[in-house]
């Protein structure tokens, strides 16, 4: 059995992340582990930057967004050397497992990683992105969601006051999951994603349809890998009468403090990673399959293309009439 885990936060932070950092030093000493800290990401096994984590030191912070350990994008990890040096590292460590919080950059950085060292390597998804194959859903992105709801529906009392198109942009990189369940959430009239992109001429017809049924305020939800949204608000102004203003929720998605259920998630992640570094189930990721916590081939996830509900763009057409 392995005697010291190692946690390490990496790439964007996500609200529950440190309730996560907390579940797996306090079940890991439950079952007679040790467990450490490294901090700012894959730079702090590189640096050998690390502490010691005990059931007090990680008390009072479920409740805290960001990550306690701090997180830092490494783009020396893409380099097969700097990989090396880590699982070098952590060895002369006694590290006998790591647990990597983060999203699909970091799984993919626990795979390398994975491969060239014999610590047992297990994955806990944590992004707003809510991208990483093999989970319906992953810590903090319930909590973007709330945040990004709340900003808008604030938004539409101005949208309706002035009668006016906001489009307002959420983040979730080249994805749609969070610009697809915002939009649902506040009843926008207009979902912008990725995964199915609109033409102009499709996006004024809508909105001319609606100003025709007696609406002339709209919300357009954007996935921040749409495209660009300050083009896109100058354009449906240029070629309608309608007002347009653009929004862009941005960064408070990714902090504050984490919602009841993305600290449940996270507790329950952190208990099956800390399950399968007891049982020494080899090298694996965690996540929600169906309403049950359960642990996959981290491989599998790591090189996984999480595919999006498309069939849920037509309910939110429906509900938006």
């Amino acid at each position: 059995m392995a005697k010291t885990i190692g946690i390490v936060t990496s790439g964007g932070d996500a609200p529950g992340m440190n309730a996560a950092i907390r579940a797996v030093t306090r079940i890991g000493h439950s079952k007679g582990f040790n467990v450490v800290g490294f901090e700012r990401g894959w730079d702090g096994i590189l640096a050998n930057n690390f502490k010691k984590l005990t059931p007090r030191s990680v008390g009072g912070i479920v409740q805290l967004g960001g990550t306690i350990l701090r997180t830092f994008r490494c783009p020396a990890f893409e380099k097969p050397e700097c990989v090396k040096l880590a699982a070098k590292n952590l060895q002369q460590n006694n590290v006998d497992a790591l647990v990597v919080i983060g999203g699909d950059g970091s799984f993919r950085g626990a795979l390398d990683l994975s491969k060239v060292s014999g610590v047992q390597v297990v994955g806990i998804p944590a992004t707003i992105d809510n991208d990483i194959y093999g989970t319906d859903e992953t810590i903090g992105f319930d909590t973007a969601v709330n945040t990004a709801v709340a900003s808008i529906d604030k938004i539409r009392d101005t949208a309706i006051s002035h009668e006016r198109i906001f489009i307002v942009e959420v983040m979730g990189r080249k994805r749609g999951f969070l610009a697809l369940e915002v939009g649902i959430c506040v009843g926008a009239e207009v979902i912008l994603i990725p995964e199915k992109p609109l033409d102009l001429p499709e996006i004024i017809k809508v909105m001319n349809s609606n100003a025709e049924k007696g609406k002339r305020a709209g919300i357009i939800v954007a996935a921040e890998g749409y495209g660009d949204s300050s083009k896109l608000a100058q354009d449906i102004q240029k070629q309608t009468d309608f007002e347009v203003r653009l929004s862009i929720v941005g960064y408070s998605q990714r902090g504050g403090s984490p919602t009841a259920r993305s600290r449940l998630l996270a507790s329950l992640f952190a208990e099956k990673a800390v399950d399968s570094i007891y049982e020494q189930k080899g090298n694996s990721a965690v996540g929600l399959q169906n309403g049950i916590v359960t642990s996959f081939d981290l491989e599998t996830s790591a090189r996984g293309k999480k595919p999006l509900d498309l069939r849920l763009l037509k309910v939110a057409e429906m509900l938006s009439l």
